[in-house]
């Protein structure tokens, strides 16, 4: 692990695999509350022949730095770092919220995105007018009580117990400020009416069961982008968990295609 300082957070992250590879890098970025460790899996695979940068976004894993109010903040800080490691063009991986940071980078850098991966994300979270009520009346309650529900309904059915509450746990360790300040970013955001801007080829994996950005959503972005292939897996909003090998198999497809 090193670490890179850009205003005021000290990020964490990893830069594995070949600088000389003919294949363009992939950049990895996690979802609220996660850490770069949700990508061990694409890590081990793909590294042995392509480079890999992973982060910690600001106030996550073992970054420091507080919240910021925009996920446009977490895309400058993506590319602050790839610029240190002198990485131009890129394959930007996201899941959930990290999908939303990948897909403001295909806007704001369209250039230097080759390809688009989008995994449990969607370019607008929409709420029928009962559940926006209860989304903002559950900010209210006890701090953990609140990370507890968010996380747990994140699994798709039969996902361990044991594993889920695991992840709670590293969950409600992020930085109070952090979670709240980002979570209302991530509601803050919107890109549906902007996707057909995005020229780049871009893949879609979605969990069937996902409830917290149902697929529905993904869907309905999907039908703006110019091209996008759509994957939707057994699983919850946790793919990179739930799937880490099928998520693996989807992405070398994807980046194998001409």
């Amino acid at each position: 692990m090193a670490r890179f300082t850009v205003d005021g957070a000290a990020l964490a992250y990893d830069d594995e695999g070949p600088r000389d590879g003919a294949d363009t890098p992939l950049v990895l970025i996690h979802g609220w509350t996660a850490d770069r460790h949700r990508w061990d899996h694409q890590v081990a695979h793909f590294s042995p022949h392509r480079r890999v940068v992973r982060l910690d976004l600001r106030g996550h894993g073992e970054s420091t730095g507080a919240g910021v109010p925009t996920v446009d903040a977490l895309a400058a800080d993506v590319v602050a770092l790839l610029d240190h490691l002198g990485v131009d063009r890129f394959v930007p991986v996201g899941h959930s919220m990290g999908g939303m940071t990948a897909q403001t980078l295909a806007l704001t850098h369209p250039g230097r995105v080759e390809r688009l991966v989008l995994v449990n994300s969607i370019g607008r979270m929409t709420y029928s007018r009962a559940r926006g009520l209860l989304m903002g009346a559950s900010t209210l309650v006890p701090f953990k009580l609140f990370v507890a529900a968010n996380i747990r309904r994140a699994f798709g059915p039969g996902h361990p117990r044991d594993e889920v509450q695991k992840y709670i746990r590293a969950s409600a360790s992020t930085p109070r400020e952090v979670v709240m300040t980002l979570y209302a970013a991530m509601r803050a955001f919107d890109v549906l009416d902007r996707a057909g801007e995005i020229q780049a080829p871009t893949l879609m994996v979605h969990g069937y069961h996902d409830v917290q950005l149902p697929v529905r959503q993904m869907l309905r972005l999907a039908k703006g982008y110019p091209d996008a292939e759509i994957r939707v897996l057994d699983a919850g909003h946790e793919l990179p968990l739930e799937r880490p090998a099928e998520l693996t198999a989807v992405l070398d497809r994807f980046l194998a295609r001409p």
